[in-house]
């Protein structure tokens, strides 16, 4: 039984005949209104098909022509329309001629980091972009830029994108392990396991956004801290259903939070200005004008007459930890006396 959404299987199937040839560079790749008589899917469902083919490097439009396979190795096909076929093809002749050796080498060089390419290596680079570029920068294209390689040669060792991230986030976790020493109490434990995956997403700010609680990707290392979590909290009186809330709620609030590296992240890259600088550069005016009104903004205003208060997010973190520890040990004290509702 096929597996995956259509826009999935439909993208599956066009990157395998890309990839073994049977649509070579140049060629013409199914349209939209195709896609929908082929395989009987909605519109948008044929635009996702051929927006995620683009993305990943491996077709490209041509105005007058249509969605192209693009270049394979080398970069020596292009694509060209019936009538206007040899014209395009004397433009590479003639570009070949011009690069000479130095097209061959390049050529060379590319053939040769193929053949050194392997998951490992893909992974590695992909984490590399992700980590100076940010997320959205991560395509196919763009790791296969990275490495001197071919966008289609990534394929024959991930998948495609999906698969990339899953490893990705395997790979970060994987780098960061738990203690082998297990902590000596549930709360240490807890705590133990938050402050490593905080670390891990201060030092990835992409990961945070690629975690999901309600559609969780088989990353083997990311489901060791769960499995810790849990481990911690056996035998002080829960329900299992209460363990793996538990758990899964604080892991939650700490890929909520750190949600936030990227975003501010992206945000100095805009701004040029750290958080601390952007605030500095506020207009107190302005500020004092939005919060002039003490009878509607009575709490904004006290806070703005009293000491200043830490609102950066390892502030946040470390209150919001302390308080939800403080929850669960609540609930096992209360299960403990017998006055939990059950």
């Amino acid at each position: 039984m096929e597996s995956g959404t259509p826009s999935e299987r439909i993208t599956a199937e066009l990157r395998r005949r890309i990839t073994t040839g049977e649509l070579k560079p140049g060629a013409r790749v199914p349209s939209t209104r195709r896609i929908m008589q082929e395989w009987g899917v909605a519109m948008a469902t044929a635009t996702k098909v051929l927006n995620r083919l683009r993305e990943d490097g491996l077709v490209r439009a041509v105005p007058g022509v249509g969605t192209v396979v693009a270049a394979g190795p080398g970069g020596s096909a292009v694509p060209t329309s019936a009538a206007g076929g040899a014209v395009a093809a004397g433009r590479a002749a003639g570009a070949a001629g011009t690069t000479g050796a130095a097209g061959a080498a390049g050529a060379r060089r590319g053939r040769g980091g193929e053949r050194e390419l392997g998951r490992e290596r893909i992974v590695a680079a992909a984490v590399g972009v992700a980590d100076r570029e940010g997320l959205a920068a991560l395509s196919m294209r763009r790791v296969a830029t990275e490495l001197g390689v071919a966008t289609m040669s990534l394929y024959r060792h991930v998948p495609g994108k999906d698969e990339l991230l899953r490893l990705m986030m395997d790979r970060v976790f994987g780098e960061h392990p738990l203690p082998a020493e297990r902590a000596s109490d549930w709360r240490a434990g807890l705590e133990e396991v938050s402050r490593l995956q905080w670390r891990i997403y201060r030092l990835h700010p992409w990961l945070a956004s690629t975690m999901s609680f309600t559609r969780p990707v088989l990353a083997p290392d990311a489901a060791l801290h769960t499995e810790r979590a849990m481990g911690a909290l056996v035998g002080v009186g829960l329900t299992g259903e209460e363990v793996a809330q538990a758990a899964v709620t604080l892991a939650a609030f700490t890929c909520g939070l750190a949600v936030h590296f990227e975003r501010e992240a992206q945000a100095e890259q805009d701004s040029g200005m750290s958080a601390d600088e952007w605030m500095d550069r506020l207009d107190d005016e302005d500020h004092d004008r939005l919060m002039a009104d003490p009878e509607r903004f009575p709490m904004f205003d006290a806070l703005n007459r009293g000491p200043e208060i830490d609102m950066s997010l390892e502030a946040l973190f470390e209150f919001g930890l302390a308080r939800m520890l403080d929850g669960v040990g609540a609930l096992i004290a209360a299960r403990g006396s017998g006055t939990a509702d059950g």
